[in-house]
């Protein structure tokens, strides 16, 4: 644990510089910079941009092994309710997921290991990455090559599901793949008191909706979790007009990808011939190009023993806990897809500082005394993990990281 209080101070100042100023998704400008800015006063060198506003530093030797690890940058479009002096600035725009604690936490770590930059026995990739709420930053990183070389990758999350000073996670499957779609079912309007000389959209997509529902409850392994939940419905503008059509979109999870593809699949099915029997037609887009399919997130075996082992040298192994699998997404699922990946929660309840609401809530507030906890855990993890693979390395040399 950074037993310093400036370090604190200067994370806690940085957290809150980047709450203010919420940025979405791809718009991430001025975190952006600011994290530039932090980078370069530390010495630390990077790549920008990357993924329109991604930025990728290196701490150490430029020789392998590489480890990396992540922060997302992305805000959300939820207009802030908490009244404090660090409030969001900006309308409509809020850091309801932790990101700007995040940031912080990998800055701070940076800070950590760059005043030990010659005791690392390798690389240390900081990942800064864009849009993660839906935008699939984490799949455009990948594909501008910024796991090249890279042995393994480390993400951390903020909770408030569990009490400051404590981690949890799990091998295997720990968050669900994601997509959404959106369908437009087009009848034939007309007036109210004459339903026999229109066709009525609005039956038809809430047929369709108890029907998408049977997916899951009739057409699931019950020991396979699944979710389709449709949470749009736009359909008319006055009490007695049969609308012309109807909006409908959602999403749909699962763990497994044979699961998540024939979900996928089954719901354009739905859809499209539920449409058909209430003799209306339906289009549906499941959106792909703008907010790509999340893979689940699945945790390397290995790394989840490296980092229990860790985390119980720092925190106590009684402060290292099991969790459940939950129905979330994570872009950190396209890291953990390429390479291997391990990704965990860092508590910050604490009772005596009030209750702390669930991500994506418009009251949603972090308990600032989280950042050192997450800033010493992903130095630790960084700084261990090359102490103990650097003789284990098969990189060629030079490696494409030798700008160091």
């Amino acid at each position: 644990m950074p037993k310093k209080p400036e370090l604190f101070d200067w994370m806690v100042g940085i957290r809150r510089k980047i709450h203010e100023n919420p940025e979405l998704g791809y718009e991430e400008f001025e975190t952006s910079k600011l994290i530039r800015a932090e980078l370069d006063k530390m010495g630390i060198p990077y790549r920008h941009p990357i993924a329109v506003t991604g930025v990728v530093g290196f701490i150490g030797s430029g020789q392998p092994p590489f480890v990396s690890l992540r922060a997302d940058m992305d805000a959300l479009p939820i207009q802030e309710t908490v009244e404090w002096e660090h409030k969001s600035k900006i309308a409509g725009k809020m850091h309801a997921c932790g990101h700007d604690s995040h940031v912080a936490m990998l800055l701070g770590a940076a800070k950590m290991l760059q005043e030990r930059q010659h005791e690392l026995k390798g690389t240390v990739i900081l990942i800064f990455q864009p849009a993660e709420e839906g935008g699939g930053g984490g799949k455009k990183m990948v594909e501008a090559g910024v796991l090249e070389n890279v042995d393994a990758i480390f993400g951390i999350h903020v909770s408030s599901d569990f009490p400051i000073g404590v981690v949890a996670s799990r091998p295997g499957t720990v968050l669900a793949a994601s997509g959404r779609f959106e369908a437009e079912i087009r009848g034939k309007g007309g007036h109210a008191a004459i339903p026999q000389h229109a066709i009525d959209p609005i039956i038809a997509a809430s047929n369709v909706i108890v029907s998408l529902q049977l997916l899951v409850s009739r057409e699931a392994d019950p020991l396979d979790s699944q979710v389709v939940t449709v949470g749009k419905f736009q359909g008319g503008d006055a009490f007695n007009v049969i609308p012309d059509a109807v909006t409908i979109a959602g999403t749909f999870r699962a763990f497994s990808k044979e699961s998540f593809n024939q979900l996928k699949r089954r719901i354009e099915e739905v859809i499209v011939t539920q449409a058909t029997v209430q003799r209306c037609n339906a289009t549906v887009d499941f959106m792909e190009r703008d907010n790509p399919f999340y893979p689940a997130v699945v945790n390397d075996k290995v790394l989840h023993e490296y980092f229990v082992k860790v985390a119980s040298d720092m925190l106590g192994t009684q402060n290292v806990r099991d969790c459940q699998p939950i129905m979330g997404a994570e872009d950190f699922a396209f890291f953990a897809e390429a390479i291997p990946g391990y990704f965990y929660w860092v508590g910050m309840k604490d009772e005596s500082k009030g209750k702390l609401e669930g991500l994506h809530s418009p009251d949603f507030r972090v308990n600032e005394d989280v950042l050192p906890y997450g800033a010493a855990l992903h130095a630790s993890v960084a700084m261990r993990y090359l102490l103990e693979h650097h003789l284990e390395s098969t990189f060629p040399k030079p490696s494409s990281h030798d700008e160091l």
